[in-house]
C-alpha cells in the first residue's frame, strides 16, 4: 500500500477557507495569481505522497460559484513555440488543453491574455482561433521600464495603454502554461483599470513553493530549486517579513527582489500596500498538512536525483546548460543525497554489465525491481514494460502474454513498408499488440489491467530514451531518470 505524508483533504479545506477569507478581507474582488501549475502539478505530488495532482484544481471547485478564469499566454512564446517539458506540448496547445478541462468541470473561463504582444502575426492567429470558440482575447504589451520604473509603469502609457480585462466574478484566478507568462503584471494591470473605474479589489498569490514554515534547506524546499533550476530561482528568507513581524519565513528571490517594486506598485494605485511581506502575499497551507515529514524528505531528495539526471541528459542533448547542471550538482550535496540511493539506477546498470546491451530498471510499488534487456524482438523499455506488468499482474515470467501471431505482423510493417531497420518494438507498439492480444487472451487482458498501478514507480534507463518510450513512460505516470548517453 501507498504510504502518504500528506493530507490532501486537509489542504483543501484549508486553503479555501484562507483564500474565502482573503477575498473578504478585499471587499469582495480578488485577483488571485496562481504560482505553478493549476493542473497536473506531478511536481508537488511526487514531492508531497498523498498530493493530487489535481488538488488546486479540486479546491477551486468548492468555490466553483464564485470563480472565473483567465488565461495568460506570453505572446513571444507562442512565435518560439515553446515546449511544456513535462507533457512535451506546446504552450499554446496547453491553452486549449486547460481550456477545455476547466470548461468540462464546470468552471467558467472568461478570457485569454496574450502578454508581450508585439503583432507577432502567430500570436494574432491564436487570438483568432480562440475567438472561433467563443472566447474573448484581449493583448497586453511591452512597457518600457517595467517594472522597476513605477510612474512610467503605472500611468496611461504604462498600464494604461493594456487592454482591460471584463470580469463578472469575485474571484479571479489568473493561471498560465508556464513560468514567464506575466500573471504579475496581467493583476497588477487590472488593479490600475479597476481603481480607475472606482472598483475596490485585491491582489494574493497561491503559493505550493517554497513552503514558507520549513526550514529553508528542508529538501522540499531544495527540491523547488532543482526544479526552477533554470530559472535562477533561489529559496532566501523573507528580510521583510522579519523585519515586520520577527519571524523567520523562506520565500524565493525573485518575490524578495521585485517586493520593493510591489509596495511602490500598490501606493500608487491603492494608496497603500497591504502587505508588509512577500511572504504576507501567498496563500500557502501546505506546511501544515504535512502528517509524515521524514517521508516528504526522502520523497523530495529522490526528486532532486531525478532533476539532476534529467539536467545531465537534456545536456548531453545541447538543451541545458553547465550552469543548470552545476546548480543541481550542488543540491545534492546540500541535501545530502547520493545517486546510488536511487535504487533502479544499480540495477539498470548491473543488468547491462551482464548482456552487454542497454537496459532498464523499475521498482515496482512494493519495492520488487524488475529489469527488461535489448533483445532482437523488443527494445529494452518494450521488455521491462511486459516484465512489470506480469509481476503486478502475478503472471509466470515464462508465459508469453502476446502472441507471434500478432507481433510478426508488426515486425513485418515496420521493416517492409515504414523503412525502418530495426524491427525492434517500442514501447507504444508494444501496448498495441499487448491490447489486441488481450480481446482474446484472459492473461493479457489481465497485464492490460495492470497499467493504472504503474503510476508513481521509478525507472532508469542506462540510455536516453527515445521520444517515443520516455513519452509512453510519461503518460503512465511513471518517474523516469537515464545515464546520459545515446544508444
Amino acid at each position: 500500500m501507498e504510504r502518504h505524508g500528506f493530507d490532501n483533504g486537509k489542504y483543501l479545506q484549508m486553503q479555501s477557507a484562507h483564500i474565502q477569507q482573503r477575498l473578504n478581507s478585499f471587499g469582495g474582488k480578488l485577483y488571485l495569481e496562481f504560482g505553478g501549475k493549476l493542473y497536473d502539478d506531478y511536481h508537488a505530488a511526487r514531492v508531497l505522497p498523498g498530493f493530487e495532482p489535481d488538488s488546486k484544481l479540486q479546491m477551486l471547485l468548492q468555490l466553483k460559484e464564485q470563480v472565473e478564469i483567465v488565461i495568460v499566454i506570453n505572446a513571444g512564446d507562442i512565435e518560439k513555440n515553446k515546449v511544456r517539458g513535462d507533457l512535451g506540448i506546446t504552450y499554446d496547445r496547453d491553452v486549449l488543453r486547460l481550456l477545455e478541462i476547466f470548461r468540462s468541470l464546470g468552471l467558467f473561463v472568461s478570457s485569454v491574455v496574450l502578454t508581450r504582444f508585439r503583432g507577432q502575426s502567430v500570436a494574432k492567429a491564436f487570438q483568432s482561433r480562440l475567438e472561433g470558440l467563443g472566447l474573448k482575447v484581449y493583448r497586453h504589451y511591452d512597457i518600457e521600464g517595467y517594472p522597476s520604473d513605477t510612474s512610467r509603469v503605472v500611468n496611461e502609457d504604462g498600464f494604461g495603454k493594456n487592454d482591460y480585462i471584463e470580469t463578472s466574478r469575485s474571484l479571479v484566478v489568473v493561471t498560465a502554461p508556464g513560468p514567464g507568462s506575466g500573471k504579475l503584471a496581467v493583476c497588477l494591470s487590472q488593479l490600475y483599470h479597476e481603481h480607475r473605474r472606482g472598483v475596490q479589489a485585491g491582489y494574493a498569490k497561491f503559493e505550493t513553493f517554497p513552503i514558507w514554515n520549513l526550514p529553508l534547506n528542508h529538501p522540499v524546499n531544495l527540491a523547488y530549486e532543482a526544479a526552477t533550476a533554470d530559472l535562477n530561482d533561489v529559496n532566501m528568507l523573507d528580510p521583510f517579513h522579519l523585519e515586520a513581524y520577527g519571524t523567520t519565513t523562506v520565500n524565493y528571490n525573485r518575490d524578495v527582489e521585485a517586493f520593493p517594486v510591489l509596495v511602490a506598485m500598490f501606493e500608487q494605485i491603492l494608496g497603500a500596500c497591504p502587505y508588509k511581506s512577500p511572504t504576507d502575499m501567498g496563500v500557502n497551507m501546505v506546511g501544515s498538512c504535512i502528517t509524515d515529514d521524514e517521508l516528504i524528505k526522502e520523497a523530495s531528495r529522490q526528486e532532486i536525483i531525478r532533476r539532476y539526471y534529467t539536467a545531465l541528459c537534456d545536456q548531453k542533448k545541447g538543451i541545458a546548460s553547465d550552469e543548470v547542471v552545476r546548480k543541481l550538482e550542488l543540491l545534492t550535496k546540500k541535501a545530502g543525497v547520493e545517486l546510488s540511493s536511487r535504487r533502479v539506477v544499480a540495477a539498470a546498470l548491473e543488468k547491462e554489465r551482464a548482456t552487454g546491451l542497454p537496459a532498464v530498471a523499475m521498482e515496482l510499488p512494493d519495492g520488487q525491481i524488475v529489469t527488461g534487456k535489448t533483445s532482437n524482438l523488443l527494445g529494452a523499455s518494450a521488455a521491462l514494460l511486459l516484465n512489470a506488468l506480469k509481476a503486478l499482474g502475478s503472471i509466470r515470467d515464462r508465459l508469453h502474454i502476446i502472441s507471434p501471431v500478432v507481433i510478426d505482423p508488426i515486425q513485418t510493417l515496420k521493416t517492409g513498408y515504414l523503412g525502418n531497420r530495426n524491427p525492434r518494438l517500442h514501447t507504444d507498439e508494444i501496448l498495441i499488440a499487448l491490447s489486441i492480444s488481450a480481446a482474446t487472451n484472459p492473461t493479457a487482458e489481465l497485464a492490460m489491467e495492470q497499467l493504472s498501478n504503474l503510476r508513481g514507480c521509478q525507472l532508469h534507463s542506462t540510455v536516453i530514451l527515445s521520444e517515443v518510450d520516455e513519452m509512453i513512460f510519461k503518460r503512465l505516470g511513471v518517474n523516469v531518470t537515464c545515464e546520459p548517453r545515446f544508444q
